[in-house]
């Protein structure tokens, strides 16, 4: 009887590259030996496996719990009650008012404003869906800032929880979030969603999507969309912006400072802008921490809080000798190279006012090589980067006399530390604080970038990200406010 090779499926199991030992393979008569050695290399594989399967599952057990005893162990947020009670007990909210509040009156109800976004993003949004309302004199009705509108009370960011929802007033005051409009302005006060569902009833809803208005054009300007709107609002008393995409003033706007700064001269003059101020926390935020912000403020100031709200925009005077940066770290550095540099994005609108110093200019012909660089220069630069811009603009004329610097800054307090020594061994400055510096309250906390946005809407000069919304926001409230262009630069 002819010997039996084993089958090329078991030679190639058995050869030298095998993970197994080679098992002994009878010379003769190996016929019937064949299915009890499948069955062992079977065996041996399978257990194998498992081990290695019951590892990958004892590790990943192993993260979940630590990651969730880490979550626990972090302290929740403060979900702003307080806030929400007063804002829904606002006197707006009575449908015995007469016109323009009221039953009678017209309202905006934007429910499809953005969410899961920074406050610089929904902060510029938020004041155009105001001034769109300022302009149809209807009522705002104005939401949270919102992180999530589908999740409970709290999210997670980057494994901490945040608050999903923070009421607008917590951050800001004036007509945007219902407070009054100057005297002899007769347009109808601010008022919150719950209201607008009260007065105005499901067959008095004209819910309109952005799109069968925005989609009428190619890259409309923002007065362009304003006018659009006016008209196809005219006829209706409650209107609501469908819940779906894109938003009435979407992203590509804002990017765009030709299509944005169109609404500028009447936008700036508006009491939406003009009358704007940051809420009492935030204020009571900045006074407590005054001095660490800058020893130059007198100690015989009066607080904030004792300016009179119908000032607006001039109450925030400039602070002499007070230098603001605002410096992004973290998942910036991934903004700035794999989006905006892949899609060669440059400023935002508001950051990019003509009058302004500096403007950014990237040549359609250039290396990859030197766009990386600019882009790194201008938008994530090193602490080298930044103190060659600080003695820049220090040596200029509206750089003279500075003495304070104040870091708005996401930065971790080791690379914090490092910029301040740069900063110091370069000059020889009175005092260098940062956002790690502050004292702030739980409550202030998640609202901490509106505290630095105050801080730099005041300083003498401020150096901020072209490509940040949120310098972009202390621009648009530093130009409105009258301060003079050359004082505020870009990296």
């Amino acid at each position: 009887m002819p010997h039996n090779n084993p089958p090329n499926w078991l030679a190639g199991l058995l050869s030298s590259r095998s993970r197994y030992e080679r098992l002994p393979v009878a010379a003769a008569h190996a016929g019937p030996s064949q299915p009890r050695l499948q069955h062992v290399c079977h065996v041996l594989f399978v257990r194998r496996r498992l081990r290695t399967l019951l590892v990958i599952l004892g590790l990943l057990a192993g993260s979940a719990v630590a990651v969730y005893v880490y979550i626990l162990s972090v302290p929740l947020p403060p979900l702003y009650s307080r806030f929400h009670q007063a804002e829904l007990d606002l006197p707006q909210h009575n449908t015995a008012l007469p016109f323009p509040e009221g039953k009678e009156g017209k309202y905006l109800w934007v429910a499809n404003h953005a969410s899961k976004c920074g406050w610089g993003n929904a902060m510029q949004e938020l004041f155009l869906n105001a001034y769109l309302a300022y302009r149809n004199d209807r009522a705002f009705v104005f939401d949270n800032y919102t992180w999530s509108r589908d999740e409970g009370d709290y999210s997670l960011y980057n494994l901490k929880p945040i608050p999903s929802r923070i009421p607008l007033t917590a951050l800001i005051r004036g007509p945007i979030v219902g407070g009054p409009f100057p005297a002899g302005d007769h347009a109808p006060r601010a008022v919150v969603p719950e209201y607008y569902y009260e007065v105005c009833q499901p067959a008095e809803r004209a819910i309109i999507g952005s799109y069968s208005i925005n989609g009428q054009f190619n890259e409309p300007t923002a007065e362009t969309l304003i006018q659009a709107w006016t008209k196809q609002m005219q006829p209706h008393r409650c209107v609501e912006v469908e819940f779906t995409p894109p938003e009435v003033f979407d992203e590509h706007l804002f990017a765009d400072a030709h299509r944005l700064l169109d609404i500028w001269p009447r936008f700036s003059q508006s009491p939406i802008v003009q009358s704007f101020s940051w809420s009492a926390l935030v204020e009571l935020a900045y006074d407590t921490n005054r001095a660490a912000i800058s020893p130059s403020i007198s100690a015989l100031a009066p607080p904030l809080s004792a300016a009179p709200l119908s000032d607006g925009l001039t109450r925030y005077t400039r602070v002499p000798g007070l230098l603001a940066l605002h410096v992004r770290r973290g998942d910036f550095k991934g903004h700035c190279f794999d989006v905006l540099a892949r899609r060669s994005i440059g400023y935002t609108g508001f950051n990019s006012f003509p009058a302004l110093p500096d403007h950014w200019s990237l040549s359609p012909d250039v290396s990859e090589s030197e766009k990386h660089r600019l882009y790194a220069e201008h938008c994530f630069p090193d602490v080298d980067a930044i103190v060659r811009r600080v003695e820049e603009v220090r040596a200029s004329p509206a750089g003279q006399e500075l003495s304070h610097i104040y870091v708005m800054t996401n930065g971790s307090p080791a690379w914090v530390a490092q910029l301040k020594a740069a900063l110091r061994k370069k000059h020889a400055w009175a005092h260098i604080a940062s956002s790690r510096d502050l004292f702030l309250t739980p409550e202030q906390k998640y609202v901490g970038q509106a505290v630095d946005m105050l801080i730099a809407q005041r300083a003498q000069v401020f150096i901020g990200n072209g490509f940040s919304t949120l310098s972009g926001m202390v621009v648009m409230l530093r130009m409105a406010g009258g301060v003079s262009p050359d004082a505020t630069r870009h990296w």
